[in-house]
């Protein structure tokens, strides 16, 4: 079997990558562990203007960067740019494949999108099913793996982001992957428990900051609830395929998320939300939904480049903390 390296712009049914032996990248991941400000450069020499959103000149860039074969685009239940992005990568010589989940959250138009794909790469619900109990047998220990943050405070805010996000695609290697995992998850177990003197969810894609985790917690803050990055790990462990990327919230309307998020207020004791957003993106627009209807203390933070806070946001942090904790 031809192996193939397939990039994809946000978290899919990656089961049916696995099932069929190829080796599924995360252009997020890969964009902002390479050099984020050069590919973000090389898109706007390409003719990417500086007033679009860094992610989508970053996963430009680094599919074109990266070796691979084929990318995926989540043109519908993702950005509004996906389909767009995919035009630019096809013309420079990549194969395209765009998937979407559809608006309608109906488990027949997600069934019709998620066979597609099997065939297209040429594997059968079996084996997809296959490949999802394997993939769930890691999911279980990523659950786990919340739990300690925000029940035994064990783990970090900055660690509960890491390992979450990186579950979109399991860094390429599920094995590797579990045995990093188990071995972090013995290390934890052991710690004595930190204190927590505000319980903090943080709510919106993953942040392009680079010390946003490790600011809020010097500030006296630790969050404790990762919306989406605990979305990509599937924590719902529904055992048929389809379901399990219908109750997925992140492609789906701002009302589904909001149920989830309000949820997870009540069971994790927050006390206030910090949201994000990134400059350009629509999804700004739902941020203030969730500010009006959260009914929590909600400080918006909005991110443009890979870099570290600035001043400017620290002291927005800072002003935050003192008011609400």
């Amino acid at each position: 079997m031809n192996k193939k390296r397939i990039g994809f712009t946000t978290s899919l049914p990656v089961e049916v990558l696995y099932a069929a032996g190829h080796f599924p990248i995360d252009l997020n991941n890969i964009f902002l562990t390479q050099d984020s400000s050069k590919h973000i450069h090389d898109a706007e020499l390409k003719g990417f203007p500086r007033s679009l959103c860094s992610w989508i000149k970053g996963n430009f860039s680094a599919s074109l960067a990266s070796n691979l074969d084929e990318v995926i685009g989540i043109v519908e239940g993702d950005c509004s740019n996906a389909s767009s992005l995919l035009e630019m990568i096809k013309e420079e010589g990549l194969s395209t494949y765009p998937f979407g989940f559809p608006a309608s959250r109906d488990y027949d138009d997600l069934n019709r999108e998620i066979s597609k794909l099997e065939e297209y790469y040429g594997v059968t619900r079996a084996m997809s099913q296959e490949a999802k109990v394997r993939l769930d047998e890691i999911r279980v220990k990523l659950i786990e793996l919340d739990r300690l943050s925000y029940e035994e405070h064990k783990v970090t805010g900055a660690e509960n982001h890491i390992w979450l996000v990186n579950s979109s695609d399991f860094q390429g290697d599920p094995d590797k992957y579990e045995k990093e995992l188990d071995e972090f998850l013995r290390e934890a177990r052991q710690r004595e428990p930190f204190p927590v003197q505000i319980r903090l969810g943080f709510v919106g894609v993953p942040p392009i900051f680079r010390n946003l985790y490790e600011s809020i917690s010097e500030l006296g803050g630790e969050v404790i609830f990762n919306e989406v990055q605990r979305q990509f790990a599937m924590p719902h462990l529904e055992k048929d395929l389809v379901m399990q990327y219908l109750v997925y919230t992140y492609p789906y309307s701002v009302n589904e998320r909001m149920a989830d998020i309000k949820e997870q207020i009540k069971k994790r004791k927050l006390d206030a939300i910090i949201g994000y957003t990134q400059s350009f993106c629509h999804l700004q627009i739902d941020h203030l939904l969730f500010k009006k209807h959260l009914k929590l203390p909600f400080l918006n933070l909005e991110g443009e480049m890979p870099e570290e806070l600035d001043s400017r946001t620290i002291l927005r942090l800072e002003s935050f903390f003192e008011v609400h904790g």
